[in-house]
């Protein structure tokens, strides 16, 4: 199988470059994923598709303004920092642009000195583990330094902050935001709730990773990077017990796919406790937990494409972009979404 079978054209301009000013207002394409039968629909008719004794399963990781510009000491040149994953208390792993000449011993100064940043290490994709030192709380100084980290298709400026967020994030430390979440707001999931169905909270945290693109032409070669998950017991259980009693698990995102999927053992009970995932879902694979998934639409030949390809075959799938992109429907990040029952 390779990368050219997750290929699908996309005219540059149904990349959303903005949030709508309502949440639930994006469009919902709704495919079955045993016929490949399509229906179109808006986000908060999702509440239809949802059943007593069914359990949503959320992510609720909170983006950080992961993104920070500043200078190189001594030179005063312009350095571009994103923060990947917290190693330990003050050490990140990063990207720093530009890349090349980002040496080990080398120091970055954020905010005339407020946050300093000194390279100790490069790792792996040429990435750089970065000691941080500073006087206070790191989280204030990010929140006060930092800017979201958008993906690079995205070239608007986002006016609020919180709109890169989920009504529902919690635990700090993504660098990209699990964005089928984004479409849900407050009121809707109390509806869901009243509605009898059940809403677990998972955590990933979402790495940069994915946007990372697959460079080999055999997908079965793509290594996937790592991300730091963690379920608490109580929330195991409410999937669990959906599972026991016949409900279905319909999971809101990749992320909190491939969570569940991670801590599930053979029986397809989720595990709770914490761990690092490099799981990677494409055709072929056999899904555990997950039932039903609740997803945006996703890059041509990216990772997230083939794993919603698992769930509903290739071609369903194929032909569902299809006639998003002839229906006008908005894509990525801030895009409309599919729900796959």
């Amino acid at each position: 199988m390779t990368k050219e079978d997750f290929n699908f054209y996309l005219p540059e301009e149904l990349i959303a470059q903005d949030p709508l000013e309502d949440r639930s207002s994006s469009r919902l394409l709704v495919l079955d994923k045993e016929t490949g039968e399509l229906e179109h629909k808006v986000f908060k008719d999702i509440i239809d598709y949802l059943k007593e004794g069914d359990c949503l399963v959320i992510n609720n990781t909170k983006v950080i303004p992961a993104r920070l510009i500043g200078e190189r000491e001594g030179s005063g040149a312009k350095v571009e920092l994103l923060l990947l994953k917290r190693q330990e208390n003050d050490v990140w792993e990063t990207l720093v642009k530009p890349g090349k000449k980002a040496k080990t011993g080398d120091r970055i100064s954020f905010g005339d000195g407020l946050l300093v940043g000194e390279i100790i290490k490069v790792v792996d994709e040429g990435n750089r583990l970065v000691k941080f030192y500073y006087e206070g709380i790191f989280e204030e100084i990010l929140d006060k330094l930092g800017q979201m980290p958008l993906p690079p298709y995205i070239t608007h400026q986002l006016k609020d902050k919180n709109r890169y967020q989920t009504v529902y994030a919690k635990h700090e430390g993504s660098a990209a935001a699990p964005t089928a979440g984004l479409h849900f707001t407050k009121e809707l999931l109390e509806q869901i709730a009243a509605k009898e169905v059940t809403i677990a909270n998972v955590t990933l945290h979402v790495g940069l990773g994915t946007f990372r693109p697959v460079k080999v032409e055999n997908i079965k070669e793509h290594h996937m990077h790592s991300e730091f998950y963690h379920i608490e017991e109580e929330e195991a259980e409410k999937i669990n017990n959906t599972k026991k009693n016949g409900g279905r698990i319909i999971c809101v995102g990749t992320t909190s796919c491939r969570t569940v999927e991670s801590a599930a053992g053979e029986d397809g009970m989720v595990k709770p406790g914490s761990g690092n995932t490099e799981i990677f879902i494409y055709p072929g694979y056999k899904f555990k937990v997950l039932d039903a998934l609740i997803t945006n639409f996703h890059l041509p030949e990216s990772t997230l494409i083939m794993l919603v390809s698992a769930l509903a075959g290739r071609e369903h799938v194929l032909q569902a972009y299809d006639a998003a992109v002839k229906e006008r429907y908005r894509f990525f990040s801030f895009g409309d979404a599919m729900l796959i029952v």
